[in-house]
């Protein structure tokens, strides 16, 4: 049997926490070599690379962050048994860990998530954000309790994993109040030519919007493209251009951003998922977040 060797883990751990080996040597006072040479036996053990250098920084693999989660919870654990074998009170609670795509507006999260946790209080909610295929292949390791996504499951992504489908509704474009008038008028023809805030093309909204432009012969000038969903509102909300977003939050966008609705394709629905490794939903957290979905936030079909 193979023993993983816990001062290894330490180290290695205590890098990733504080981000250098220079601030690891000093937190757990040992020399850098000594912590280098540590996780580089500790890489050999495993055979995974746990770090990679981006300049000056070290950033944890995909492996690395897998590791990393297993260290919290192997910590935490034996922070809580000293706890209790010195007769200190111990409060441990249910954790639901969400993965949330990038690309998942974090305000349907937020309407998702927050009434699922004040209903199942006392529970702590843990939520991670990365692309799609990462928090995939966490889920796979039962290191998420679900997915959420803009998409369902691709049949070519080899995760036994199912899509359940949380709801639907169009797209509503905004802008500042002196460009959303501007542009109202004539709506959706008054998109041609016009500056545009975008997803970038990787995501299933800026698809399915720049196949109905080329379906009606809309050019918009397309001013910027974000990763980042929060990003790009902001940039909306300084005047710089429209932007789209699910119809669903529309009130939620107007009065967080200040901006106003220019208008509505109902005929472009976007989609949203809770992918799980339950065929069928059982975790209780998970049935609550689709019941929010469908009698809450999804029921009209907006």
């Amino acid at each position: 049997m193979e023993w993983i060797n816990y001062h290894h883990l330490l180290y290695f751990w205590t890098v990733a926490k504080t981000g250098s080996i220079v601030k690891a040597s000093e937190e757990l006072r040992l020399a850098q070599p000594t912590i280098s040479g540590q996780i580089k036996r500790f890489e050999e053990v495993l055979g995974e690379k746990l770090f990679a250098r981006k300049g000056r920084q070290l950033a944890l693999t995909e492996i690395g962050r897998v590791a990393f989660r297993y260290a919290e919870e192997i910590f935490s654990l034996g922070r809580e048994m000293q706890d209790v074998l010195k007769g200190r009170p111990v409060s441990r609670q249910p954790r639901i860990v969400v993965g949330v795509a990038d690309a998942f507006p974090g305000l349907i999260a937020y309407l998702l998530l927050a009434p699922t946790i004040e209903r199942l209080e006392p529970v702590t909610l843990v939520c991670r954000e990365d692309k799609p295929e990462r928090l995939l292949a966490e889920l796979a390791l039962h290191n998420l309790d679900v997915v959420l996504t803009d998409a369902p499951m691709d049949p070519l992504v080899k995760v036994r994993a199912f899509s359940h489908l949380l709801g639907e509704c169009s797209v509503t474009f905004f802008a500042e109040s002196k460009l959303a008038k501007l542009y109202r008028r004539g709506f959706p023809q008054s998109l041609d030519g016009a500056p545009l805030l975008m997803p970038t093309e990787d995501s299933t909204i800026r698809r399915s919007l720049d196949e109905w432009f080329n379906s009606r012969e809309i050019k918009p000038r397309v001013v910027g493209e974000f990763d980042g969903i929060i990003l790009l509102k902001i940039f909306g909300q300084s005047g710089m251009g429209i932007f789209p977003a699910p119809s669903v939050i529309s009130d939620e966008i107007q009065q967080r951003y200040k901006v106003r609705p220019v208008g509505t394709l109902e005929e472009v629905r976007v989609r949203f998922y809770a992918i799980s490794i339950e065929k069928k939903l059982k975790h209780p957290a998970l049935i609550a977040i689709s019941e929010e979905a469908r009698q809450r936030i999804f029921g009209n079909g907006r």
